[in-house]
């Protein structure tokens, strides 16, 4: 009796291992990845930034580009008003994603 009941706990401590890795998988797929492919695309859309481009801040204020610096732009904002910015804070401009989606799309 007492070796079928060793048997039964050691396949229950299996079970439960096996549970909490497919679990972490599953958290992986779902959950890890997407974000690092997301915070890979924004970083290469940082690093082509150039004079010109649109972008929103964080902050949620549109603008364009006016100067490249080393950790932060200078965004005009409206006509004669420009800012400073730091890079991590600057996103794609919805209209630019707007075209990009329409240039793919042909």
């Amino acid at each position: 009796m007492s070796i079928l009941l060793q048997a039964a706990t050691a396949g229950a401590d299996w079970g439960g291992i096996l549970m909490i890795v497919a679990l972490f998988v599953i958290f992986y797929f779902f959950m890890i990845r997407p974000q690092q492919k997301r915070q890979k695309e924004i970083r290469k859309f940082r690093e082509s930034l150039d004079r010109g481009s649109k972008v929103v801040t964080a902050g949620g204020i549109y603008g364009t580009i006016k100067e490249v610096k080393e950790l932060y732009f200078i965004v005009e904002i409206a006509s004669g008003i420009s800012i400073r910015v730091d890079k991590g804070s600057v996103y794609p401009s919805a209209e630019d994603a707007n075209q990009a989606g329409q240039e793919n799309g042909k």
